[in-house]
């Protein structure tokens, strides 16, 4: 199961002199993840960064400070730790300076936790991402049939685990989820005041899932420059609530070069942002939703097993297009997802004429399993 992919790859990695840091979304299991390595570690010190006493006892950083603070514990594990200001500079001088203490952090918002890493732990850390359940790892708890068959009921209603555990009650968390943890960390850490464009703009992209956008056009639909629909859509991504997917361009004047699509790291969570509950067979954005279900898995597949690749889409000024390109290891590999299996779908011919070495696939409902649990 993923968990335990994740689990072993940081236990593999403890005492190598580098902290680890864990991201990913608020309320995905980071904790629970810890708690389960940390039930083999001796004595480790636990501080959750969300409390204001924790935040006290790192406002002075340094050396000595620290050892005070850690005293005989041999692993700090430093739970959202994005809440601490300049975190980076100060997990640096406890791996710097206390080589025998294994640090551990975990974040739900790399807009600050990232930014302030980078350079500060430059070389000195492992950094891992963690994301919603996954369709891989609800197979591992029962069967690929049984899941399969939910297929529909994840689209609508996504993986994050409460959802998944408390059947029955997924709206009711799903708009608990928004309300309370979705915004969190922008609103705090980015003093931004205008918490309603924040909704109208996520709302507005949840009905341009799997299409190009235009900042300028949003901002004319949410009431902001574009300029701040770019800053946003940014603190939005670095939270871990979207992600945008670029172009891919080589051969063709055609080609367009920069342009975006953005997706939502979980259904679930763009359907509760325009509040769309409805079963699969009574949406008319059934091929939006599958876009986004697909390739969010895909991103945790490639995620969880390590490997790298480029991810793209591809469009020409003519509107000739490709759902997903992926880039590895020298070889071009394209993808169109398709919802209806009975409608037929063709791989562009302006795509295979300019890449004829690439190697396409069309997903449908009826193979979908090999693109989400295969490198394929």
């Amino acid at each position: 199961m993923i968990d335990r992919i994740l689990e072993e790859s940081i236990k593999n990695k403890l005492f190598k002199g580098k902290a680890i840091v864990l991201l990913g979304p608020r309320q995905v299991g980071k904790t629970t993840l810890l708690k389960n390595i940390a039930t083999n570690l001796k004595n480790p010190l636990w501080l959750n960064a969300d409390n204001f006493e924790v935040q006290t006892l790192f406002e002075t950083p340094s050396s000595s400070r620290f050892k005070a603070i850690i005293k005989n514990h041999n692993v700090v594990i430093i739970d959202e730790a994005q809440s601490i200001k300049d975190i980076g500079l100060k997990l640096k001088i406890i791996t710097d300076e206390l080589k025998d203490v294994q640090l551990i952090a975990t974040g739900s918002s790399a807009f600050d936790l990232s930014n302030d890493l980078n350079e500060p732990l430059t070389g000195r850390k492992f950094e891992y991402q963690m994301y919603p359940m996954s369709f891989e790892e609800m197979v591992g708890h029962h069967n690929l049939l049984d899941e399969i068959s939910l297929l529909k009921h994840r689209m609508v209603y996504g993986y994050y685990p409460d959802v998944v555990v408390n059947q029955g009650e997924e709206k009711d968390i799903l708009k608990l989820l928004a309300d309370s943890y979705l915004f969190k960390d922008i609103l705090i850490w980015n003093k931004i005041k205008k918490s309603d464009k924040i909704i109208k703009l996520l709302q507005a992209l949840a009905f341009q899932t799997g299409n190009q956008v235009s900042y300028n056009e949003l901002g004319k639909i949410v009431g902001l420059n574009s300029e701040t629909v770019e800053s946003y859509i940014q603190l939005l991504e670095k939270s871990f609530i979207i992600y945008r997917l670029g172009t891919f361009s080589r051969n063709l004047r055609t080609e367009l070069k920069k342009t975006r699509k953005i997706y939502f790291v979980d259904n679930g969570i763009r359907n509760a942002v325009i509040g769309n509950y409805n079963p699969m067979e009574l949406r008319n954005d059934t091929g939006a939703l599958w876009e986004n279900f697909i390739i969010g898995e895909r991103k945790k597949y490639l995620a969880y097993h390590n490997i790298y690749v480029n991810s793209y889409f591809w469009r020409t000024t003519a509107q000739q297009e490709i759902d997903y390109i992926e880039e590895r290891d020298g070889k071009i590999y394209a993808y169109e997802f398709k919802w209806s299996s009975h409608k037929r779908a063709k791989i562009s011919k302006t795509f295979t004429k300019a890449y004829p070495n690439a190697i396409t696939k069309i997903i449908t409902p009826d193979n979908f399993e090999e693109f989400i649990l295969n490198t394929l």
